[in-house]
């Protein structure tokens, strides 16, 4: 080595910090090519007695330089922590296996017992991940707490890799009887994708310790989001759960707020830019109502949320003595849904804090055409009958115990009598009277884990509605017996309903195959009647109220009923 190069070395080393155990060569740009390069500094670490921490981020290591800094380390059993981020900037993919093999060699056979390995901002790929593999595996990482690989490029396959990486370790530290118990899981910028995602949910079911979850920026749509929120169900310690920048859509959106029902310590909630949408967000709201008890922060900015869902977002804040954070920047509110929302907070006494709407997208000009809208990421519907229960088992634990699908392809249930049978094939009043006392059947097709059968069922129903007596006492009877059973169930089962109730009346955008209906006055007479009874929540009622007050124009054919339904929800609100 020319003695400008050892001079700038012994320069850059005498900037080492040290202390408390750790020895820290952060941020120094070091070059070290080969072992010669890396004789100081190896030195510095073996004679380092008691070390805990070896900081080696902002420089870059060659093989060779890797491998004198491991044997270095082979006596070193009391290190606990690896800060070796952003460690092989300028060298070749190939050059990064080799190195990483060798150092976590090197700790295993000190037998060192790590508790947190960061190794973000090395773009290593699957082969990096390979790496690592074995110190994953070994007893060095039973007792692993936090694990850090942002930005390193895993890819699908790097994801597999890590995810049975950690079920080997977990099946191994168990062995033992003392299971790896990992708490902090940092992996955003991976292109992880649906199934690098899916085979990491695997491995977060079953440590089951996960207190935060960093997963932004990964190329995940509704299918590996499922995965994940069947996962982190099983997490209850869980605090933080940032997945920004995916794609949620109405299926995933419902997934992670069921998931979210079981969670009872989340503090920060970042599904910031996840395409949430309207119908997302009013789920979302669902589980605020009745959980998270401590939550800090909620993301939903760049989302596609409309005006009328944002302010259901608010009201379901109102009662969350920590809130810190509410960001809806960057969604469809339009620039008087922007000052309703301001409104709406400083009327709670929560102005302070919303975040910045300073980049919202303005509203939708469509929304009275909604109702029907194709989404690509979405493009499968023809063949699905269940939004939270595709393609993986993991979903269908979910629906069955939250019990929410939006199966509408099965008008009547398949034990119904003929006669319920042929009513709803071809509703008419003379049909619905002539069943008698079999209308009381008619509450048996009806389930809240079927929002949009249930929702088609009750508008077919409405749409009998006349003055005659005998005919408006059966229709509102059995409007009544409907919805007292859909709506006595969790919040989030008669926001479901009533989310897919407002899509089918045209005024929330949906997603999907969902169609409008053909709606009459006398559906909205049976609301009218509906909303003013004691099974009706005040808090349900609120929901139709905010969508009926912001969208109501697209209910003008319905005339006078629209009226009356508004004056209605504006009572029952401020009951």
């Amino acid at each position: 080595m020319a003695s400008d190069d050892i001079a700038q070395l012994a320069d850059a080393l005498s900037k080492t910090h040290v202390g408390d155990g750790e020895l820290s060569y952060k941020g120094l740009g070091l070059k070290l090519d080969n072992a010669e390069s890396a004789e100081q500094l190896a030195r510095d670490i073996k004679q380092y007695q008691g070390l805990r921490a070896l900081r080696l981020e902002g420089n870059t290591l060659g093989v060779e330089a890797a491998q004198a800094i491991a044997k270095a380390l082979e006596n070193k059993d009391m290190l606990q922590r690896c800060y070796w981020s952003d460690m092989f900037t300028g060298r070749l993919r190939s050059e990064i296996p080799p190195a990483l093999r060798s150092m976590g060699s090197a700790v295993m056979g000190a037998g060192a017992r790590l508790t947190e390995l960061d190794l973000s901002d090395n773009a290593f790929g699957p082969d990096g991940v390979k790496g690592i593999e074995q110190l994953l595996k070994s007893p060095s990482c039973h007792t692993l707490r936090e694990l850090k690989l942002n930005n390193c490029g895993m890819g699908i396959g790097g994801g597999k890799i890590l995810a049975e990486a950690l079920i080997e370790c977990h099946r191994q530290s168990s062995s033992l009887g003392a299971p790896l118990r990992l708490r902090v899981f940092i992996a955003g910028r991976n292109r992880l994708e649906n199934e690098g995602a899916s085979a990491l949910a695997k491995a977060f079911q079953l440590l089951g310790s996960l207190e935060e979850i960093h997963m932004p920026q990964n190329g995940i749509n509704y299918s590996g989001v499922m995965a994940l929120a069947s996962a982190i169900r099983h997490n209850p310690e869980l605090r933080v759960l940032n997945l920004n920048d995916n794609t949620f859509t109405k299926k995933g959106s419902l997934a992670m707020a069921q998931a979210l029902r079981h969670l009872r310590n989340i503090q920060v909630i970042n599904f910031g830019d996840c395409l949430v949408r309207s119908e997302g967000a009013v789920a979302l709201a669902a589980v605020l109502r009745e959980g998270l008890p401590i939550l800090k922060e909620l993301n939903l900015s760049f989302g596609e949320i409309t005006e009328a869902a944002a302010l259901v977002v608010a009201q379901a804040v109102a009662d969350k003595a920590d809130m810190e954070k509410l960001d809806l920047n960057g969604n469809c509110l339009g620039e008087e849904g922007c000052e309703a929302l301001r409104e709406a907070m400083e009327n709670m006494n929560k102005g302070d804090l919303l975040e910045s709407l300073s980049d919202d997208e303005g509203d939708e000009d469509d929304e009275d055409d909604s109702g029907n809208d194709d989404d690509d990421d979405d493009d499968d519907d023809d063949d699905v009958s269940d939004d939270c229960n595709e393609e993986n088992e993991e979903g269908s634990e979910i629906t069955k115990e939250n019990g929410i699908t939006t199966n509408g392809n099965s008008p009547v249930s398949p034990n119904s009598p003929a006669e319920i049978t042929s009513f709803l094939s071809c509703p008419s009043a003379e049909q619905l009277l002539q069943l008698g006392e079999l209308r009381t059947d008619l509450q048996q097709e009806v389930d809240a884990s079927e929002p949009q059968k249930a929702a088609d069922v009750i508008l077919k129903i409405g749409s009998l509605y006349s003055e005659d007596p005998e005919t408006k006492t059966a229709v509102l009877d059995t409007i009544d017996a409907m919805l007292k059973k859909l709506l006595s169930g969790s919040t989030l089962q008669s926001y479901c309903f009533l989310s897919t109730l407002l899509v089918m009346m045209g005024l929330l955008k949906g997603e999907g195959k969902t169609k409008k209906a053909l709606l009459v006055p006398g559906q909205l007479l049976c609301l009218e009647h509906a909303v003013q009874q004691e099974y009706f929540p005040k808090h349900d009622a609120s929901l139709l109220h905010i969508f009926l007050s912001r969208n109501g124009g697209v209910l003008k054919s319905c005339g006078s009923a629209r009226e009356r339904l508004s004056s209605a929800l504006e009572r029952r609100c401020q009951d």
